[in-house]
């Protein structure tokens, strides 16, 4: 619940400060993963070294990654702390911290088949109450690229004994994807994304993994912790489709009814996604609760300042009108209600 709080420096619901409509530009934390690759600092200008950058977590107010501001009147300041102490700026929510986190990730290699629980799971087994909703757009990848998405086991007992026993090419289940799907990964989804594969992921504001397999591979000269049970746990039987799995849109400058429109691509109980392709000059109106942005192609302006490839920005409650001239593509996000 959020309460007026002036004596520890929080503004109260509905007032809004001089300084709550600045575009807030954020500063991201990259991570090092036993899969990851260089893509993020050749593609994207990050300046982070090594050949193994696996994550850009470029909107993010999680305790392991907690984006800083880089201008204006919040320069320095964490995403956490403008939420906690300026919940104007979000259009006052009733979440209990930020609900969405965004990400780039760059697979070199294969990830590990992983599953994530719900909220219900999350909040009974584990220290936090966020379960784990995620989808990806597919940024770039190979022309005979897949994905793990879902499985093949028919009910609960065939699925614990695939996993005990290892069965890994019965169990798992690639489906093929192509530069512009959009894939929504479910709590109890098994899913893992193949190496050559670069996409942005959005996902509920948390970091909840449970790892069903590793390919035995060794990190610090040790297999890295698996989840079994927990993983039997979550995972849906039967798991959906293959078919309602991924969502195939057109890549980007394709569809000239999308050029220079926010379109939606998805909603569902956690986060509204969209994509905006700028062919020269877009206009909109930002009317949620806040909008986050990332730009995953190219350059240009929004309403007079320069943004490239890589920015990642939030625009804030009552932003009002959005100019953005240039060539470039941006994914944005945003809760689906304001609770």
């Amino acid at each position: 619940m959020i309460r007026c709080m002036k004596e520890n420096g929080m503004s109260c619901p509905g007032s809004l400060s001089p300084d709550s409509r600045e575009i807030l530009f954020l500063e991201p934390v990259c991570t090092h993963n036993i899969w990851g690759g260089t893509r993020l600092r050749e593609e994207f200008g990050y300046s982070v070294q090594g050949d193994d950058i696996g994550e850009c977590w470029g909107i993010s107010a999680h305790p392991n990654g907690d984006g800083t501001i880089k201008y204006g009147a919040f320069a320095g300041q964490k995403l956490s702390w403008v939420w906690k102490r300026h919940p104007e700026v979000f259009g006052n929510l009733n979440y209990d911290r930020f609900p969405l986190l965004v990400k780039i990730i760059d697979a070199r290699d294969d990830l590990s088949i992983q599953v994530h629980p719900d909220d219900v799971y999350a909040g009974e087994h584990e220290t936090v109450s966020f379960g784990k909703a995620e989808c990806w757009y597919v940024l770039d990848c190979p022309p005979d690229a897949a994905l793990v998405i879902g499985h093949n086991a028919p009910d609960r007992k065939a699925l614990a004994d695939m996993i005990r026993e290892g069965r890994w090419t019965e169990f798992i289940r690639e489906v093929p994807v192509h530069k512009g799907d959009f894939i929504q990964i479910d709590p109890g989804t098994v899913h893992a994304i193949k190496g050559g594969i670069l996409l942005l992921e959005t996902q509920q504001n948390s970091d909840v993994t449970y790892r069903v397999y590793d390919y035995e591979r060794l990190s610090e000269g040790k297999p890295r912790e698996l989840h079994v049970q927990q993983s039997i746990d979550v995972i849906t039987v039967p798991a959906p489709s293959a078919k309602d799995s991924v969502m195939h849109t057109l890549a980007a400058g394709d569809d000239p009814e999308e050029t220079n429109q926010l379109r939606e691509l998805y909603r569902c109980g956690y986060y509204r996604i969209f994509r905006l392709e700028v062919n020269g000059s877009a206009s909109f109106v930002q009317e949620y609760p806040f909008l986050n942005m990332t730009v995953t192609e190219g350059s240009g302006m929004i309403n007079g300042q320069p943004i490239r490839k890589g920015n990642h920005f939030i625009l804030p409650y009552r932003f009002g009108n959005v100019e953005v001239q240039g060539r470039a593509q941006i994914i944005a996000s945003t809760v689906t209600d304001e609770q």
